[in-house]
């Protein structure tokens, strides 16, 4: 016996009229549960919405370049019988970690001490992969009286990539592209004058940016019931997490744990403590726009800063170790 379903957008939080930029499926496919139906994008933040099950698409309401909200129909599914007798069933099997290519690390014995807190699910950074991880494990278990918690130790989610990586670089790269147009225009015999560069203001405005996205996220977490607890989490044992933050300790016991800690900027060793040298977070403040400037790094990040700041009329030098810029995408 089949089962019809109507897929709509889900709770997307703080954000209406979101444009779908891919439609991964087209009536008559087939499809497994959790294969991306459409993928949204919203302040250069995509989000994808997954098929609630396996079965047979039925009919597409959407296209590309259509603009959505929570609630927007996207198709309607006709779920296989077998996915919907499996959707009553009742806890789901153990899962069974597999070590592979490594010996399995030797078990640390459980404590017993007390925990302030108990998670079903816990996810460590609250990064792209993290609040994503967070997100869809609320959505799943919604109704099933679950306590799903993140650790992240900034004051607000995104992690890198939205507080100090991908969109705080874009937007500044927005400013840069607005400058170099106004140049370019002087081919075509448009004279806009120098422009007047008020960092302060370009640096407030990129906040307000992430700020939008940022507290969005906080929004989701709050309409799904996902409880934040900030501060930097350490391992006890193999069901406890220790996070520490300056209001003292609190300890968290979880069933199952999503490692989602991310990444930082590095140093190169044997450089000296001097204010002159900042890394890739410390570029985005704009604290200074000297006459000159060296990128150490030919990447996707040391290219950005580049351009940034060789629109705001720094004289930019770049060294890469390899033969190419950017050998990452090649």
């Amino acid at each position: 016996m089949s089962n019809m379903i109507t897929v709509t957008v889900p709770d997307i939080g703080d954000f209406d009229d979101v444009e779908i930029v891919e439609l991964h499926v087209t009536k008559g496919q087939d499809v497994a549960a959790e294969d991306p139906l459409i993928t949204l994008e919203t302040d250069k933040a995509a989000m994808d919405i997954p098929s609630p099950a396996a079965g047979k698409i039925r009919d597409v309401s959407v296209k590309v370049g259509d603009r959505v909200s929570e609630g927007s129909v996207v198709l309607t599914l006709e779920a296989s019988e077998e996915v919907a007798t499996a959707a009553d069933a009742s806890e789901p099997a153990e899962a069974k970690t597999e070590f592979v290519g490594s010996p399995e690390p030797e078990a640390v014995p459980v404590s017993d001490e007390p925990a302030d807190m108990h998670a079903d699910i816990l996810v460590l950074g609250a990064g792209v992969g993290g609040y994503a991880a967070a997100f869809r494990s609320a959505d799943i278990l919604h109704g099933q009286d679950k306590k799903i918690v993140i650790i992240e130790r900034w004051p607000t989610l995104g992690g890198v990539c939205l507080n100090v990586g991908c969109i705080p670089s874009k937007a500044l790269l927005h400013v840069a592209k607005v400058i170099d147009d106004a140049r370019d225009m002087r081919d075509a015999g448009v004279n806009f004058g120098e422009p007047e560069i008020d960092t302060e203001k370009v640096v407030a405005w990129k906040d307000s940016v992430v700020s939008k996205l940022t507290g969005g996220l906080a929004y989701m977490a709050k309409q799904r019931g996902v409880t934040i607890v900030n501060g930097t989490g350490t391992f006890a044992d193999s069901r406890h997490i220790v996070v520490k933050n300056d209001e003292g300790e609190t300890r968290i016991r979880f069933d199952k744990c999503v490692i989602a800690a991310g990444s930082e900027p590095v140093m190169l060793p044997g450089l000296p403590d001097d204010p002159r040298i900042m890394d890739s977070t410390g570029a985005l403040l704009l604290e200074e726009l000297p006459e000159r400037m060296l990128v150490i790094g030919g990447g996707i990040i040391g290219l950005e800063m580049a351009t940034v700041y060789a629109a705001l009329g720094v004289k930019i030098s770049v060294v890469e170790l390899t033969d190419r810029l950017i050998p990452e995408a090649d």
